[in-house]
This record gives structure tokens, sequence and C-alpha cells, in this order.
């Protein structure tokens, strides 16, 4: 009986284990701090927020509506839902009065998601030109202009930008290519395979400027993009995805440009925007960027064409 009893335990655990390694580590941060916003609305005005019902979700969600996107109201949504399915609990998200609820402040509110900012060529080439004119020793300009041009270059998603290692890099004539193990919609790691050709201009190429940064880091193995100790010296921990963040702000507010509306996703937005502009097609984009539907970079080649394919160019006046 305690061999059973054991067995089971160790099956409960695992089993617990196998659940919360289905999500990454950043979804599962993000669905804790949801519910902890939920459970605060709930403590507030002494409601049961585990288990929870539709009626008291739905209030909720119309508290949120006041300040909050659509958008983000779903994500809410999923996170306590996928809470109430970790402790094992159910919990109707489809029941009416959270769908009719939430189709009522959609058209309330309207649902149109206004995106940071793309990283356009004009903002690339200000970023490169003012991390050369600073007075930084070579081995963090490098560093620098690697993560920017790796990352518009490749379309990269920063947690992706951040996870490579050396390991994932292999050098051809041609150029780079860039093994992507695990991304955001890649969560069983079947991987990817980027390549990045040779730039004309090697000072915006995102191959030879990588080329620079390992050569003089001396990095062969491990994580491409480290942190610095004080001084110059390398260290051998990995940036996280909120450098990348820090390091575009820091360098279009160096470049004169307003850098409010511009975050991580903007190398990547970029990418799709440009290559949009430039005649890409949605399918070659998509090979790039790892998009696994065509909705949201059909938006960037929308957004791209807003003047090239605008009917008031036909009028003349």
């Amino acid at each position: 009986m305690n061999e059973l009893t054991t067995d089971l335990k160790s099956l409960h655990e695992a089993t617990i284990n196998n659940l919360k390694s289905s999500k990454a580590n950043n979804t599962l941060r993000a669905y804790k701090s949801d519910f902890k916003d939920f459970g605060a609305f709930c403590a507030r005005h002494g409601l049961n927020s585990l288990p929870s019902e539709p009626k008291i979700v739905s209030l909720y969600l119309t508290h949120l509506s006041k300040n909050l996107k659509i958008s983000t109201l779903r994500r809410r949504l999923v996170s306590i839902s996928m809470v109430h399915k970790l402790k094992g609990h159910y919990l109707d998200t489809k029941h009416p009065i959270i769908i009719e609820n939430l189709m009522g402040i959609k058209r309330v509110k309207g649902s149109i998601q206004k995106g940071k900012k793309p990283i356009l060529i004009n903002h690339l080439k200000s970023i490169i030109n003012v991390i050369d004119e600073q007075k930084n020793e070579n081995v963090k300009k490098f560093r620098d202009k690697s993560i920017i041009l790796l990352g518009f270059g490749g379309g990269f998603r920063r947690t992706e930008l951040i996870s490579i290692d050396f390991e994932d890099l292999e050098f051809v004539p041609e150029g780079l290519k860039v093994t992507i193990r695990k991304s955001k919609t890649d969560q069983f790691g079947e991987g990817m395979i980027k390549g990045l050709p040779y730039f004309n201009n090697k000072n915006f190429c995102p191959v030879f400027n990588l080329k620079k940064w390992l050569e003089i880091s001396k990095i062969k193995s491990g994580p491409i993009f480290r942190r610095f100790s004080k001084g110059s010296s390398i260290t051998e921990k990995r940036l996280t995805d909120q450098t990348v963040v820090l390091l575009i702000k820091e360098y279009l507010k160096l470049a004169g440009i307003e850098n409010k509306n511009f975050a991580g996703h903007s190398l990547r937005s970029g990418f799709a925007t440009v290559a949009a502009e430039s005649g890409a097609d949605e399918r070659s984009i998509m090979a790039m960027t790892g998009h696994k539907t065509t909705q949201m970079v059909r938006r960037y080649i929308r957004e791209a064409n807003i003047f090239k394919n605008n009917a008031l160019n036909k009028i003349k006046i």
C-alpha cells in the first residue's frame, strides 16, 4: 500500500511538472502576474478568486475595460482560466455572461491595436551611426551593433535573439545560418534555421558585425550576447531580453529620435515592414520571422503599402 501511495505521489508530482513544462517560463510568469491582479480585485470585493465563477470574471473584465485594451482583457481571461486548470478547477470561460460581455466591451471600445513603432532603415542607420560615434571601446560597440543588426536582419523576437548560442551559428560563403531551437510559437522545440546573407555595406551588415564581435570577444561557445562587468570585461552571463529594449531606447535617444513608442519588438516589426515595402511576399517574410499565420504579416504589408497602393494617387488635381 505504501509503495502504491509513493508511486501515485511521484506520478502526481511528475504530472504537475509536465503541466508547467507545457508553457514557457515567461508565459507562466505572465499567468501568475495576471492572476495576482484578479486575486486582488476579488479580495477587495469579498469574492472568491480560486475557484471562481463566470459572473465574477465578467465583473473583473468590465472593471479592466475602463483602462485596458480588448487584447489585454482576453489575455487576462486566458491567464485566469489556465491557473484554474493548473490547480485542478474548472472555469467556463465560454459562458454567455463572459462572451457577451466581451463582445459588448469590444463594440463600445473598438478593437484596433496600435502597436509599437517599427525600426525602419533610417532609424537603423541612425542607431548604428550613433553607436560608432560613442567613446565606448570597440568590444561594446560591436556587441551592441551585432544585437541591433542581427535582431533586425533576422526578424528575431528579443527572446530568440538573446537565446542564441555560438553552437547555433554556421558561417557559410553566402552569409550566416542561425538555428532557433525554440521560440514563442514553437514551444516543442522543432526549431528553424534563418539565413542572413552578406550586405554590400559592411557597416550595416549583421553577418560582418557579428563576426567582428565574436573575434574581439573570443567567444567560442555558449551565449553570444553577454553582459559586461565593470569596465569592458565580458562575463559568462547571458543578456536579458529587457537589455535589448534598453539598448534600442538608449541609442534612439542619443540619435535624437523620440523613443517612447519603440520596444524590443520594433526590430522584428521593422524587418517585416521594410521587407514588405521592398516587395517581399508574405511567404518569404514568414520564412524569416517564423510567423505561423498570415494575419500579422498581412498587417505589416498593408501598413507598408498604405501610400504605394493608395487610390488617391489616381486622382489628379
